[in-house]
């Protein structure tokens, strides 16, 4: 019996296909089958600024799972295979394109986002952008300039959340969690988090008078910062617990103590009713899907991005009342879970600190493997493979 029947059968021998149609199918399966991976498995990433250093250090290459909190689908599935929001050569050309705009979906993954993650996520603040200053938050440049000079100075445009730049920061409080900062000690629910060994604090390190010696700095990494000499005999590092502990058994160390800078730049930047600096900040309730608060005019700061930009209600304030989607409330019941990321350089990172809660719908992946590192002119070998803790 002739089981390929439905085969066509018109004694004319099978055309080969050409090398130049060979060589695009097989290109057209490699992006497809790439696209799959990035978007639904794993995504490389690289380590840009010092924020996470000593866990993570600039140069460092990543794999970021998307499989450990669910694959997330694209809010816009048109776009350039391999970009992520501007065309390669271009500063302005959107490498997507929003005809197409999908809402907010996971796929189940194996875990949620816990206390001490690394967590790889969009920039919440991103959603509008000052083109030229992209490494800047543009409601900073807001703050600082005012929001007529900075349309005037630069190209403003705004992003869906997939597009938003991706940060990389440890996850210190999840929803549901109350934090605390306490002369740069970080307090979850009242008892003080672990501090990861190789995190960086900044210091002043007084000694009789003699500079450190900077070979023994290099045995340890120790980089001195720019302006490390304070005045004679005291010296401004950034320093692991690890590097504390070796350092105050140098003959010429006196002293060893933690530096405050009382920034009050930060979030929610309502200096009328919070006086909350970097290193002593809280104590501030973490939002949690379901969960409900009272809102006033002491906390409307806090939640007011929350309730308008991440959940997309309207909220207007008349007479003392607060309307939220044209109706009088005085409280709200959160949709989404959130969570608040830190960096590991706590006195060099732009972190939840200055921006706020990470909503879930933000979450890229979880940082997972180092495959490659690269530093100081070299190959950092000791680092190549290395899982993220």
């Amino acid at each position: 019996m002739n089981l390929a029947f439905w085969r066509r059968n018109d004694g004319q021998p099978k055309k080969r296909k050409s090398a130049v149609r060979e060589w695009l199918d097989a290109a057209i399966f490699a992006i497809i089958a790439a696209t799959l991976i990035r978007t639904f498995i794993f995504e490389a990433y690289t380590i840009p600024t010092p924020s996470m250093e000593k866990t993570l250090l600039v140069n460092d290459f990543l794999f970021v799972s998307k499989i450990s909190y669910g694959p997330r689908i694209p809010n816009t599935p048109l776009a350039v295979p391999f970009t992520h929001h501007t065309l390669p050569g271009t500063k302005y050309s959107k490498a997507y394109s929003e005809a197409v705009h999908w809402p907010y979906k996971r796929l189940p993954g194996f875990t949620r986002v816990k206390r001490n993650d690394v967590v790889v996520f969009n920039f919440p603040e991103g959603d509008t952008v000052a083109l030229e200053q992209q490494d800047q938050s543009y409601y900073g440049l807001v703050r600082s300039l005012g929001r007529d000079a900075v349309w005037e100075s630069y190209h403003v445009t705004s992003r869906p959340v997939d597009k938003r730049e991706n940060y990389i920061k440890r996850c210190v409080a999840e929803s549901g969690d109350t934090l605390s900062i306490r002369d740069g000690v970080v307090f979850i629910n009242g008892h003080q988090a672990p501090i990861p060994q190789e995190s960086e604090r900044r210091y002043t390190v007084q000694t009789n008078g003699d500079p450190l010696n900077p070979d023994r700095l290099d045995e340890l990494d120790i980089t001195p910062n720019p302006d490390a000499t304070l005045s004679a005999g005291i010296f401004l590092y950034n320093l692991t617990p690890g590097n504390v502990t070796a350092l105050k058994n140098f003959p010429v160390v006196k002293s060893i103590k933690p530096y405050f800078s009382g920034e009050q730049s930060v979030f929610p930047y309502d200096t009328a009713h919070y006086h909350w600096t970097e290193e002593n900040f809280g104590p501030l309730y973490i939002p949690k899907k379901g969960a409900t608060v009272k809102l006033d005019s002491t906390n409307i700061a806090i939640y007011d991005r929350v309730i308008r930009v991440y959940e997309g209600n309207t909220l207007e304030a008349k007479n003392g009342q607060f309307y939220i989607n044209n109706k009088p409330a005085d409280s709200y019941t959160f949709k989404m879970n959130y969570n608040w990321m830190m960096g590991g350089n706590r006195n060099n990172s732009l972190d939840s600190r200055y921006w706020g809660f990470v909503p879930e719908d933000h979450v890229v992946g979880k940082a997972w493997l180092i495959w490659m590192s690269y530093g100081h002119g070299s190959i950092r070998w000791s680092r190549l493979f290395r899982t993220i803790k």
